[in-house]
């Protein structure tokens, strides 16, 4: 592969000084950023002939977003789950399994295309996914060009038949996407305590610890594990998961909401990471997740969209000020959590999160080639020397903004225009699916 050459207006590197070159550049070689810095360090350099020099005029460069908590393919019930909160068994059950009971396998590639590529086109060039039905999922993040930490979700309900189904379907997905590029296999309990059971829980540990990966769960959403250790441990469900060893495992952990703070410490000593989903909170009617206490006591956190049946969008630009938003009207003040803290959440935390951040997360050399590009034309920058440009990330611009994304070196869209999925195609199937599982479940909605 050739090298590419990017020249662009801004650079902003999201390293750990934080450095901004106006105008910047980067040079792609292979899958990886290997150089990048002002473009006065390009004056008098000639480059070989197979270099791409590619001039982004208006164009900031940043790396691309992660999304640290998804369920790519409940896109297929946007809008089926309306007034229910997903936060709760009762919610969850009545809201979105009932649809999961008559849904078929040939549904996901469409749902997983269209999230892929909403997720795309607004910047995100990452995610952390958890769902069953892998063998149909995995093909088409394959296509999509994107970078994803896929976990295969559990549900056993403590069903001895139902857990040594799904485990063995779990086992078979890891075997399977060992030796994928921009694809790693995580385990995907849904809930400890809630809807896994303890026995599961050993046979996940022992799992994750056989390919080595971590567990993506959801936790503290409404506080069910919590009583429920405390009824049958006498003691928090953070110390029932450190006295089983889950505690030990890389640990992605979506809400943490109800989290009890005197098991901060814990959390932090250990690699657990929180992902705060606060549109998904929002509209879920629940409480907002102490993030601030959090990150005062050194817990990772990273953001998520959660799915979007209770979102109902990927807009990870959008995530981030709604994020900022309620973490300022929870604490009682302004820029509780600054746009840069936030923005690190977008990025490097969610790299931090899934074991990547040696690879993504910001735009240094040795990196992967992980990045996007925002017109600097469109609305919401100005004016000139007004708000900073993290303010401006946060607060003032969407997902729209983006024009280019980058992943492993190659490009996923360019100039607006998805380049490895049909959005047009994917979109008429899953409006075809959507239709015929209304006419499964007929009176629910």
């Amino acid at each position: 592969m050739s090298a590419i050459l990017l020249r662009a207006d801004a650079v902003a590197t999201f390293d750990s000084q934080s450095n901004i070159y106006r105008p910047g550049y980067l040079l792609v070689k292979e899958s990886r950023l290997a150089e990048i810095g002002p473009q006065s360090e390009l004056d008098g350099r000639r480059f070989d002939a197979d270099v791409q020099e590619i001039h982004l005029e208006g164009r900031l460069v940043m790396p691309g977003l992660v999304n640290a908590h998804t369920h790519t393919p409940m896109v297929l019930f946007r809008g089926l789950a309306e007034g229910h909160s997903l936060l709760t068994f009762e919610g969850w059950y009545n809201g979105i399994r009932i649809w999961e009971e008559v849904m078929d396998a040939d549904m996901i590639p469409p749902a997983v295309a269209v999230s892929c590529a909403e997720m795309i086109r607004t910047g995100t060039t990452c995610f952390a996914d958890q769902y069953f039905y892998m063998d149909r999922i995995v093909p088409v993040v394959r296509q999509s060009g994107m970078r994803a930490a896929l976990a295969y979700g559990i549900v056993e309900m403590g069903d001895s038949a139902a857990r040594e189904r799904e485990i063995a379907a779990a086992t078979a997905f890891l075997e399977d996407v060992q030796d994928e590029p921009c694809i790693t296999g995580w385990v995907g309990p849904h809930a400890f305590f809630v809807d896994n059971s303890p026995a599961a829980i050993q046979m996940e540990l022992e799992l994750a610890d056989r390919f080595e990966t971590g567990l993506h769960i959801h936790l503290a959403t409404s506080g069910e594990e919590d009583r429920y250790c405390q009824e049958r441990y006498g003691r928090s469900a953070v110390q029932q998961m450190k006295a089983l060893g889950v505690l030990d495992r890389r640990l992605l952990a979506a809400h943490c909401i109800t989290l009890p703070s005197g098991d901060f410490p814990t959390l932090a000593d250990h690699p657990f990471s929180a992902v705060i989903a606060a549109s998904a909170c929002m509209r879920a009617g629940a409480e907002a997740a102490p993030l601030k206490a959090m990150r005062q006591a050194a817990i990772n956190t990273a953001l998520g969209t959660d799915n979007v049946a209770n979102n109902n969008s990927y807009d990870m630009f959008s995530e981030m000020q709604i994020a900022a938003k309620l973490m300022a009207l929870r604490e009682g003040e302004p820029n509780a959590i600054t746009a840069r803290d936030i923005l690190e959440m977008a990025t490097i935390g969610g790299a931090r999160a899934l074991g990547l951040e040696s690879e993504i997360g910001s735009l240094e050399p040795g990196k992967k080639a992980d990045l996007i590009t925002l017109d600097l034309t469109a609305i919401g920058w100005g004016p000139a020397g007004g708000q900073d440009l993290y303010t401006a990330l946060v607060y003032s611009i969407c997902g729209l903004h983006a024009r280019d994304v980058m992943v492993d070196g190659n490009w996923l869209l360019r100039e607006g225009n998805w380049t490895t999925l049909d959005y047009g195609s994917a979109n008429a199937e899953l409006n075809a699916a959507h239709a015929e599982l209304r006419e499964r479940l007929p009176g629910s909605h």
